[in-house]
């Protein structure tokens, strides 16, 4: 943080000369100036007095917003392989999120451990080949184009049942994989 260009936007925010400011808080032109540019550092009594002329406080002063991230790349998906399957969580850190999408790809025949029941949502979309999505013991069959959406009140997992890869993406919510 750049502390005396942040003091300066404050300033000139407030509409206050160097002066006025200086002023205010009981200190020169000049160490305004030399605050401003990054010349010298106040104490913290110093740093108050001037927060409280500008109409903030040390808090809301260091408070950075950090910025959300939108956009991942292939390089931050985060990749595990087991027994015929390959899950890629494409958006890293997502069991923080409402909702966590995997892109899961299964070998012919594989399928993914049982899901227990737990209270959400799941949602998923068939890139390549067909699936059997199992739910509470029945099965129901979608191929690539086609999607899927169910409560997750039941026992559930996804079967590959052609002959190729099934790639899907699966978005769980709340997260759960």
């Amino acid at each position: 943080m750049e502390l005396g260009a942040k003091l300066k936007e404050l300033r000139q925010q407030k509409y206050l000369t160097q002066e006025e400011l200086a002023d205010r808080c009981e200190l020169t032109k000049g160490y305004i100036s030399q605050l401003e540019n990054d010349l010298t550092s106040p104490s913290i009594a110093t740093l108050v007095d001037l927060l409280n002329a500008l109409g903030t406080n040390l808090s809301d002063f260091f408070h950075e917003e950090t910025e959300e991230k939108i956009v991942f790349t292939e390089a931050e998906y985060i990749e595990k392989r087991s027994e015929g399957m390959l899950w890629n969580w494409v958006i890293p850190n997502a069991q923080k999120n409402m909702m966590e999408p995997v892109l899961v790809e299964l070998e012919p025949g594989a399928q993914t451990q049982t899901d227990f029941p737990h209270e959400g949502e799941e949602f998923g979309y068939v890139l390549e080949g067909r699936i059997a999505v199992v739910t509470g013991g029945k099965s129901h069959v979608a191929k690539k184009g086609e999607s899927f959406y169910f409560t997750a009140g039941k026992e559930h997992c996804i079967v590959n049942k052609g002959k190729g890869k099934a790639r899907f993406v699966w978005i769980s919510t709340p997260p759960n994989f």
